[in-house]
């Protein structure tokens, strides 16, 4: 197939293309700012100020106040990295393999981007090597090439006896990424589908700083409370809340233009093609309409299974 002037020329466009994109996409990653919070930050030999010591942690866990290691703002949805040692702006994750750096509202999109581009550029190659590996061995004239070379005997110059071989680590290389970032990639399609990040998936519990004030007095629970004070059953109960409601899910239009800035499916096309950053300050994000009968309710279970607890 690549014998022919034209396939030969697409095949060129196609894979400098994908490579120049992951590429791209992967300076973007290592070379930005994930999300940078306003404020100063404090250096790790720097003694604690009293205030800050006496200040409880319950009301520095608390959306919108303060982190107690940077001793800076900390708006929603951002968390402190401690790999990195700073807050970040709608982390998503902290990645060894993009630079040892984290994954925020500044490079999430370039993220996605580096994820695409590497998915499509895995399976073309592993495509196209798979294509060869059939015709090279379908060619009989190939095959006692092959036969000459195993047998130590003279073979034509010019002729290319190692290509099977090159075309079967190519292919094994495309499925193994293939079948290593497409899925990586898949999963966060879900996540940007659903307006989550990957710490609030594997941290369900996150939802108890959103609650509002308890109602009722009588009880145990910190305000708001804490996992380590739940029981059996109220961490269910949490689990099960967060698998009903995604805190900031806005349908999933609005999630995809949330990240990629773009409201028609054209322009999310052509931004995951060409990258950029997610829009607005990534301090302040809407809320899913049904999120504070939701969490209301959950104070109140929450509260009633603690209060049962004690009877």
């Amino acid at each position: 197939m690549l014998h022919s002037p034209l396939f030969f020329a697409i095949h060129l466009c196609v894979t400098y293309t994908l490579t120049f994109l992951a590429f791209s996409s992967l300076i973007v990653c290592v070379a930005r700012d994930p999300g940078p919070v306003a404020g100063t930050q404090q250096s790790e030999d720097e003694e604690t100020s009293l205030r800050e010591a006496l200040m409880p942690d319950v009301e520095l866990n608390v959306p919108g106040r303060w982190c107690r290691k940077c001793w800076a703002p900390k708006p929603e949805r951002t968390h402190h990295c401690s790999a990195c040692g700073r807050c970040v702006l709608k982390m998503d994750h902290h990645c060894p393999w993009l630079g040892n750096n984290c994954i925020g509202h500044r490079t999430y999109p370039a993220f996605l981007h580096f994820l695409l581009s590497v998915t499509l550029l895995a399976l073309y190659i592993a495509i196209i090597s798979i294509f060869a590996l059939i015709y090279a061995f379908n060619d009989p004239y190939v095959m006692v090439r092959h036969s000459l070379t195993i047998a130590r005997q003279p073979v034509e110059i010019g002729q290319d006896v190692n290509t099977p071989i090159h075309e079967l680590f190519l292919a094994a290389l495309g499925v193994i990424f293939s079948m290593v970032i497409g899925p990586f990639l898949g999963y966060h399609v879900y996540l940007v589908s659903t307006n989550q990040t990957t710490l609030e998936t594997i941290s369900p519990f996150l939802l108890l700083k959103h609650l509002p004030k308890l109602p009722f007095e009588g009880h145990d629970l910190s305000d708001p409370p804490l996992e380590s004070e739940l029981s059996a059953p109220q961490r269910r109960l949490v689990k099960d809340a967060y698998q009903a409601i995604h805190l900031y899910d806005i349908g999933w239009r609005g999630n995809w233009a949330q990240v990629l800035g773009c409201e028609q499916f054209s322009g999310w096309v052509i931004r995951l093609w060409c990258g950029g950053a997610s829009p607005g300050d990534g301090k302040y994000f809407p809320r899913n309409p049904n999120a504070e009968s939701v969490l209301a309710r959950l104070a109140t279970e929450l509260v009633k299974i603690d209060r049962q607890g004690h009877q």
